[in-house]
């Protein structure tokens, strides 16, 4: 149980923080949304125990400040922006690991299952890698992690199609977990989460329980056909995972189900070229 009792937090003479209440129930995965400066990331700092606030709160009793480490034991977590950390990737998988009783192994095979090249990178200090090559080791460590409270704050950054449907899969294999995910996209999230609190001006001015029936790892066959072969388009398309006939006219390929009104939004750059759209559920496609 995660308690947030009139919860207040000031950077100066801003208040992000409002005399915020809320409650946060085991098996709770929540869509934690709201504008730039509604206070998402504030609230989970407070919850990590990072900063000093007005107020009460409470991790199964504990307080994230005075009992932090036991707190975190606890907790996955990917921040909204990656560390500045300047150790080779192998060594922070292995330090994690021992901090919070995981196994390195475990880590790496999430982020081999990312698409992280782990023999490539070991010995690359992590700063200098890409944002993406950053949010999947971050993503990596989390997930690999025996913790029963995923965090995750804008999960998808810098991630690509095929990444995200990855995480989209591993989060998936977790819905017995509690999970608040910070995002600016509902739509990407909606099918992992069971509960949207959205905030403005740090109070809370929406809490709702959504359908828990939607599958976050559900991919749809997508068909799409297109007036002429076109090399802007052929490359677009190709990070999604699609791939062409012969003609480069007709291509096919499979999307993940949260990432579809991503990938439709991106169409619209191409609707001159555009021919035709299909999109179907692999499952009813099979049956």
């Amino acid at each position: 149980m995660i308690e947030f009792s009139r919860l207040s937090k000031n950077f100066g003479k801003t208040r992000v923080l409002d005399q915020l209440d809320l409650t946060i129930r085991p098996g709770d995965r929540i869509a934690l949304i709201g504008s730039n400066g509604a206070g998402k990331t504030t609230l989970i700092r407070c919850l990590l125990g990072e900063y000093v606030y007005e107020g009460q709160v409470s991790v199964n009793g504990r307080s994230p400040r005075a009992h932090r480490t036991d707190v975190l034991r606890h907790i996955s977590f990917v921040p909204q922006l990656p560390p500045p950390l300047k150790i080779p990737v192998g060594i922070l998988f292995d330090y994690a690991a021992k901090i919070c009783g995981a196994n390195s192994t475990d880590m790496g095979a999430i982020g081999a299952r990312l698409g992280l090249d782990l023999d490539e990178i070991s010995n690359r200090p992590f700063v200098k890698l890409s944002g993406g090559q950053k949010q999947k080791i971050l993503i990596a460590i989390a997930m690999g992690r025996p913790a029963r409270t995923i965090i995750m704050d804008e999960p998808t950054a810098n991630l690509d199609p095929k990444a995200r449907q990855i995480l989209f899969d591993l989060m998936g294999e977790r819905l017995d977990h509690t999970m608040i995910i910070s995002s600016h996209r509902l739509e990407e999230v909606a099918a992992l989460v069971n509960r949207v609190v959205e905030l403005d001006r740090g109070k809370v001015v929406l809490d709702d329980r959504v359908e828990d029936v939607t599958d976050p790892t559900a991919r749809l066959a997508c068909t799409l056909t297109i007036k002429r072969a076109d090399a802007a388009f052929a490359k677009t398309v190709a990070e999604w995972g699609l791939a062409p006939d012969k003609s480069g006219c007709l291509w096919q390929g499979s999307i993940a189900g949260p990432d579809r009104l991503r990938f439709l939004g991106m169409l619209t750059r191409y609707a001159g070229l555009l021919c035709d759209i299909h999109l179907q559920d692999k499952k009813e496609a099979a049956s």
